[in-house]
């Protein structure tokens, strides 16, 4: 190999490295762009139906979205926070009430299967003696209480998250308002001969981007009306805060659903406990109703994941970047399969399949 060859290696591998100590801030600056993106649709999408100028579209687009999360917080966030509460201080309650309802069956079976005779007597003693091996209701209810206590206080470390915020915030803005200037800047990094392809396979990245966003908002909000619907007819306490939080979780494949039936069971639990057993049959439907109707008929023109491919890029992103890489999985996901199926699969591997029929 020619010494260029080695200088090529060692600044890909430094490239690596640096891009590996910096996975924080490249997250984030990624967040910033998924959030540029979804911007930019919303202006596109203004420009189609009203003929302005990209300046003023962006502008109307901010003050629709400020306006937006304004009402939200004022008509929404009340209730919601008031629910979302009364949520989190109910569910040591309900693993008490869980509890008590484990312990009273396994003594009914006991009583079933041994009857009133001596053996039975000290079938239900022996019983007893290593059911009391359990923890007790009021430290399993303790533990739990210590539980979400520490992530609230895990959760209230504010100063940091605001920055962060903050910082994704102002990468987005300022994308959205050039985006085109960014792109050239990204493209001139790469050599001259691949420019027009990077950026053909850039303004796919995007499009697919966008269409996940579109599907993904449509989704969860027909996942939060049917929750509101299906609690209210069960008469499950706080409605608003569960349906809110079954449509913002369902952003997160495979894992957000599965919390999002933790809350309102826990409710219903309180309540009656058929209810939390019907809580759970509603929510089950609900996710297939979303997983086999509602998201294939919004999400036709997104590019396809395979749900093994989903789950995997939610570990592995979960494990290189965190919190953060478990929200943004399905974007990265999305983006790295256009970049693979374009740039290894169509430029690499089928220009050398070509070359090898080709002798």
């Amino acid at each position: 190999m020619k010494i260029n060859h080695w200088l090529a290696i060692s600044a890909l591998f430094i490239v690596v490295l640096i891009s590996w100590s910096l996975r924080g801030i490249l997250i984030q600056i990624f967040a910033g762009i998924v959030l540029a993106r979804a911007l930019c649709t919303l202006v596109e999408k203004l420009r189609s139906k009203v003929s302005i100028s990209r300046s003023f579209a962006l502008l109307v687009c901010i003050l629709g979205i400020f306006l937006l999360f304004g009402l939200i917080i004022i008509i929404v966030i009340p209730p919601f926070s008031e629910e979302f509460q009364q949520i989190i201080f109910q569910l040591p309650k309900a693993a008490s009430a869980l509890f008590e309802m484990a312990r009273e069956s396994l003594g009914r079976i006991n009583e079933i299967v041994y009857g009133d005779n001596q053996k039975g007597i000290l079938g239900l003693k022996i019983f007893s003696d290593e059911f009391n091996l359990l923890p007790d209701s009021s430290t399993l209810a303790n533990g739990v209480g210590d539980g979400i206590k520490q992530i609230i206080g895990f959760a209230g470390n504010l100063s940091t998250g605001f920055l962060q915020l903050f910082f994704i915030l102002a990468v987005s803005l300022m994308v959205a308002i050039q985006p085109e200037s960014y792109v050239k800047v990204a493209i001139s990094l790469i050599p001259s001969f691949y420019r027009r392809r990077a950026h053909s396979i850039l303004k796919d990245c995007g499009t697919a981007l966008s269409n996940w966003m579109v599907g993904v908002l449509i989704s969860s909000l027909c996942v939060a009306i049917l929750a509101g619907i299906g609690l209210s007819l069960l008469g499950v306490k706080l409605v608003i805060a569960n349906a809110l939080l079954a449509g913002m979780l369902n952003i997160i494949p495979n894992v957000g659903p599965v919390i999002s039936t933790i809350f309102p069971i826990s409710v219903a639990l309180l309540d009656e406990p058929w209810k939390a057993i019907a809580v759970l049959g509603m929510y089950i439907f609900i996710q297939n109703l979303e997983s086999y109707l509602i998201t294939p008929s919004v999400m036709h023109h997104q590019v396809k994941l395979l749900p093994g491919l989903t789950l995997a890029a939610q570990f592995i992103f979960t494990i290189v970047f965190g919190p953060i890489g478990l929200i943004l999985a399905l974007p990265l996901a999305v983006v790295l399969q256009v970049l693979i199926k374009e740039v290894i699969v169509h430029d690499f591997l089928d220009h050398w399949k070509k070359k090898q029929f080709a002798r």
